[in-house]
């Protein structure tokens, strides 16, 4: 099962964490962007080229210490085709240096075009008798919210390829509410929806207990944590919005079971942009990352005994 390969790195890690590599082109240090522009000038492909240069430092500096990155697709998106590449080449460099990858697209849609989303991102497509792998992620992010006709065609690849989706259960963001805290005969929507990952992936459960289908539960609300932590015992959590949105190592730590597993916690800005937080000199971005990672670890796991 996908979610046991990634529980089994956050084990031997001590660490359950998730770099988020969301780059805009300000967060790469001057002297790289320097390089590629003096080949290819102000253009899309410099800044791609730029940023993949970024990211592979950054993995690089990670790797031995955090067991998965989550790039967010928009981020490269908006450079184009470059940029898409970039994303590729993103995802291929961190699992050949053993890394877990979770692509945040928070895809949906219905039939054919769900099954399209699916095989991009997950799965695999046909070019003749050629089976090719276009982007090769182990986890997608995904929007739950038109029901089982958005989600059968992942569960289908995630038992076929060993992948795991993250659906959209409780996000962190301030307005989350106006929509998933309503109450349908008394129970909230995001409640409700995390049923529904329970539903989903009740035949899809690892040694672990956890399903292939995770949940986004968001950090700044930790009763909330709390509250899905128990309803949802077989739903793998993602938990954004620790640092930088205001979540904190002890509310996160309502997201966890008593082994200390079933979640893993994001932080992108705090880590990419490190070097501009310490004030050191640019050239030591990488490491200056590294020591985020490290602060975050030792944070979370002074609330979390993982087992």
């Amino acid at each position: 099962m996908s979610f046991d390969r990634l529980i089994t790195k956050i084990r031997e890690m001590k660490n359950p964490t998730v770099v988020g590599l969301d780059p805009k082109l300000a967060y790469v240090p001057s002297y790289i962007q320097k390089t590629y522009m003096d080949v290819d000038g102000e253009s899309l492909k410099a800044a791609s080229r730029a940023i993949f240069r970024f990211n592979q430092e950054i993995i690089d500096a990670i790797c031995d210490i955090v067991p998965a990155i989550k790039p967010q697709a928009a981020y490269y998106e908006m450079y184009g085709h470059h940029g898409i590449k970039t994303l590729e080449r993103t995802i291929r460099y961190a699992k050949l240096k053993g890394m877990f990858v979770i692509t945040d697209g928070k895809r949906n849609d219905i039939g054919a075009t769900m099954e399209a989303y699916t095989a991009a991102h997950l799965g695999t497509t046909m070019v003749g008798e050629n089976e090719c792998t276009p982007f090769g992620a182990d986890a997608l992010t995904v929007n739950g919210y038109l029901g089982s006709d958005g989600i059968n065609p992942l569960l289908r690849t995630c038992k076929e390829h060993d992948k795991g989706i993250f659906v959209l259960v409780k996000t962190s963001n301030p307005s989350s509410g106006e929509l998933q805290d309503r109450l349908i005969d008394g129970v909230p929507v995001y409640a409700i929806m995390g049923d529904m990952c329970e539903a989903w992936g009740r035949e899809q459960i690892g040694q672990y207990g956890y399903s292939s289908v995770g949940a986004v539960v968001g950090a700044t609300y930790p009763e909330q944590l709390r509250e899905l932590r128990v309803r949802l015992p077989h739903t793998m959590f993602l938990v954004p919005g620790y640092g930088a949105q205001g979540g904190g190592a002890a509310g996160v730590a309502g997201a966890f079971d008593a082994n200390g597993l079933g979640a893993i916690v994001n932080s992108s800005r705090a880590i990419m942009c490190a070097y501009q937080k310490e004030g050191c000199d640019e050239h030591e971005f990488a490491q200056a990352a590294r020591r985020e990672a490290i602060r975050m670890r030792e944070d979370l796991t002074s609330y979390i005994d993982i087992k």
